[in-house]
């Protein structure tokens, strides 16, 4: 299920996999889920038992559409062989249009078995099903009027541009109004970071000048955003110079949900934004009106860089530097893909994503075990791309096996897990906010992971100080085999900035009180 995540989030195609009955189907619950929360377009098929059987708890039954029903977009119960083209039409189309997600189809044993003549269908009628894509046009106008009145405004940016595929859009849009851009998790790669616009990732562990512009902002402008816990903070404090928020969303369940907008808008991403800019391309924008605002986020971006050290301990590296190997070995052009944790949270900051389905990572859900399978995917979906999948050893751990996948199929994905002995993540908030009372968290058993990798038949390293891991990069890259790299790093290294739960954005740990400037990112 993670592989045809990871295939659907690199290519913007429709993921597919298929199941046995029972255990089978169950095990697609967490990938399904996943799916869900991050809008990811997926078929799951699955097996059932003979449809007389069903109801019976008969061997390896299991009601799959009832159990994944609040998780999936649509499902369906296929009764006869005859109805499996049209179920397989509408079900890539329910997948693939409006807010994309997962959809099962369950096909009982009686039916696989059955005969039919394939005929596609004439045409897709959905009695109810009818997304809206085109932005009412009032709405639009009057986005429009508030932006062009706007002197601090921020582009507030989700996954929803990059499933609408309206990331040229939002390009022109920013530099038309000389706007600056902040992303959410699911939105990284949407906005070319490289840019001067670019603030970086916003929320709990955003950059500081992407929580100060949003806090301080008198327009904001949310395209395809939840506006979700991890990037708010505390509801009350987001946000609160804004006299006007502007959403922008495909899903009406959305608009309004957690925050209010003064300016609602239903629509793709793509059309409204494509309809947003005539709108202002036909008013007079007054030159220079963002100016000492752009100035102020520049004064930010200069006080509040990302910042590490190297350890001074040997035998570890800084994870932040690995990360930013990664980007310097290729060019800043290799897919990332990352499981669940800190180390996701260091290839948020320390690498500058440049296109869209540049990043996959599991987003709402948070599911360890993601990396390497959703690597495989996107591998698989986009073999023109040097894929590497960034992991934690506690992550790694729970789907490694796929190793053999990897190698079985001849998959070159590079693993590159940062270990540091614990569930890094869960440590961190134990350090921090419960007086390190470590509980659970430590690895104290693990693999051997160079050994492990070479066990499945690929390539296994290990890199433990700072000037291997650029060599070490390059040599798994050049080797076109599916390779495990394990980076030695300082246990208890923890991810900075962070907003603790609760509270405002501009509540940041690892702010202006420990800037430094050794190792810090340009």
């Amino acid at each position: 299920m993670h592989a045809a995540d990871g295939y659907a989030r690199a290519t913007g195609k429709v993921g597919v996999c298929l199941a046995t009955s029972g255990p089978g189907a169950t095990n697609l619950i967490t990938g399904i889920a996943n799916a869900y929360l991050d809008s990811i377009p997926i078929v799951a098929i699955t097996g059932q038992v003979r449809a007389d059987l069903i109801g019976t708890d008969a061997f390896q039954e299991a009601d799959v559409t009832g159990i994944t029903l609040p998780i999936v977009k649509h499902s369906y119960l296929v009764q006869s062989a005859a109805e499996i083209p049209r179920v397989i039409h509408e079900a890539f189309h329910i997948a693939s249009t409006g807010r994309p997600g997962p959809v099962v189809i369950d096909v009982p044993v009686t039916a696989l078995l059955g005969e039919l003549t394939y005929k596609a269908p004439d045409s897709l009628h959905l009695a109810g099903y009818k997304p809206t894509v085109k932005g009412h046009v009032k709405q639009i106008r009057a986005a429009a009027q508030a932006i062009l009145e706007a002197e601090r405004p921020v582009l507030y940016v989700g996954g929803g541009v990059i499933s609408a595929g309206a990331s040229d859009e939002l390009h022109a849009l920013a530099d038309l109004i000389q706007a600056p851009v902040t992303t959410t998790l699911m939105g990284l790669g949407a906005f070319d970071e490289r840019l001067p616009l670019s603030l970086g990732m916003l929320g709990m562990h955003g950059t500081v000048p992407a929580n100060y512009a949003v806090h301080e902002c008198d327009v904001l402008i949310g395209i395809g955003v939840r506006f979700d816990d991890r990037v708010t903070g505390k509801l009350s404090a987001f946000a609160p110079q804004a006299r006007t928020i502007i959403h922008i969303d495909v899903d009406p369940a959305e608009i309004g949900k957690n925050v209010e907008p003064s300016i609602p808008i239903v629509g793709d991403a793509r059309h409204v934004l494509a309809a947003l800019l005539a709108e202002l391309q036909k008013a007079e924008l007054v030159p220079g009106r963002t100016a000492p605002w752009l100035a102020k986020i520049a004064a930010w971006q200069g006080e509040f860089r990302l910042h590490y050290e190297q350890p001074a301990a040997e035998g570890v590296v800084a994870p932040q530097f690995v990360i930013q190997e990664i980007e310097r070995v290729t060019g800043g052009e290799a897919v990332i893909v990352t499981d669940v944790g800190q180390h996701q949270m260091w290839s948020t900051l320390y690498f500058d994503y440049r296109f869209p389905r540049q990043w996959i990572s599991s987003g709402g859900l948070g599911t360890m075990g993601f990396g390497l399978p959703a690597a495989i995917g996107a591998k698989l979906g986009r073999p023109d791309k040097t894929v590497i999948d960034v992991s934690g050893d506690g992550g790694f751990q729970m789907t490694m096996q796929e190793l053999a996948t990897a190698v079985n199929y001849d998959i070159p994905v590079v693993v590159c897990i940062l270990n540091n002995g614990y569930l890094g993540m869960v440590r961190q908030w134990q350090d921090l906010f419960w007086n390190k009372r470590y509980s659970q968290t430590c690895i104290a058993v693990q693999p051997d992971f160079v050994m492990l990798a070479e066990a499945f038949g690929a390539k296994g390293m290990r890199v433990s100080s700072p000037e291997h891991v650029g060599e070490a990069l390059r040599e798994a890259i050049d080797s076109g085999r599916p390779t495990v790299i394990d980076f030695k790093i300082s246990p208890e290294e923890n991810v900075f900035p962070m907003v603790p739960a609760g509270q405002s954005i501009t509540e940041l740990i690892g702010g202006k009180a420990s800037r430094k400037t050794r190792g810090a990112k340009s």
